[in-house]
């Protein structure tokens, strides 16, 4: 439900989450649908619809939260400093119009549009059937009735076999600028500046003066927890034993039926 981008297929999905359980239904429409739903959003997510940016942060800062708040936040501002100053310098050496992940995803939707059938309703819009459904595509408007052309700001399906047929190589105007290497530049421009050493700090004596107690915290009981509670549907890895005779999993040598014992 979070990543369709129609409403028509949004609730489909959600009344078959309604006959499993009501309640999910009705803490879904409290909390709000704009909130994490693609098709009901108010501005445009982008494509990406992930939390691992974030995973990957809170992994790289696992020893750091042991740390008190200054040394922790210095960590993480040295941390961030060095990702935004290798991310700058790999994106100066980017000369493609599209990155190199836009790229592979243009062509990816190309392989999907050899089965459609497009038939020409004026200069810009095109009736696209596929599989029996009717898709309008408007290259004007950068639009199709799919939801994905609008949604991602790169051609879909659809889109794409209509460029081809009107003979239209050159996709990258089709897609939007955050794509391009010029806005990735942008985005690592400003560098994070180093703090002076703490010697150094000029403090007023109104802050000094400040008493700052740490938060009341219960400790609890067992070894603290450092990764995260990973969700049902994830896929756990894990080490499987595989017996030392046959190399077969769920038993061992001792236990080994493949071959018999050694008399």
């Amino acid at each position: 439900m979070a990543k369709v981008y129609r409403k028509k297929n949004f609730e489909k999905l959600m009344a078959k989450v309604e006959k499993v359980n009501d309640r999910v239904k009705k803490y879904l429409e409290e909390a709000g649908y704009k909130r994490w739903s693609r098709s009901h959003a108010t501005v445009n997510r982008g494509r990406m619809m992930t939390s691992n940016i974030a995973e990957c942060i809170n992994g790289c800062l696992v020893d750091a939260r042991q740390l008190p708040v200054l040394d922790f936040l210095e960590v993480a501002r040295i941390l961030f400093g060095s990702w935004n100053c290798k991310n700058r310098e790999i994106a100066s050496y980017t000369k493609e119009t599209l990155g190199r992940k836009f790229e592979e995803i243009l062509i990816i939707i190309a392989s999907k549009c050899s089965k459609m059938k497009v038939v020409a309703s004026s200069e810009f819009i095109f009736p696209v059937y596929e599989g029996g459904i009717r898709y309008i595509v408007c290259l004007e408007r950068k639009n199709c009735s799919c939801g994905r052309f609008q949604h991602d700001e790169i051609p879909c399906a659809h889109a794409m076999v209509v460029l081809k047929k009107k003979n239209i190589k050159d996709v990258h105007p089709y897609c939007s600028d955050y794509y391009k290497p010029d806005a990735l530049a942008n985005t690592y421009a400003v560098p994070m500046e180093p703090m002076q050493d703490k010697s150094d700090w000029i403090v007023p004596e109104s802050i000094l003066e400040e008493v700052v107690l740490p938060p009341r915290y219960k400790k609890m009981p067992g070894r603290p927890r450092k990764k995260r509670k990973k969700n049902a549907d994830e896929k756990l890895s894990g080490n499987t034993n595989c017996c030392g005779r046959c190399g077969q999993e769920g038993h061992n040598r001792r236990t080994c039926t493949f071959f018999p014992k050694d008399s």
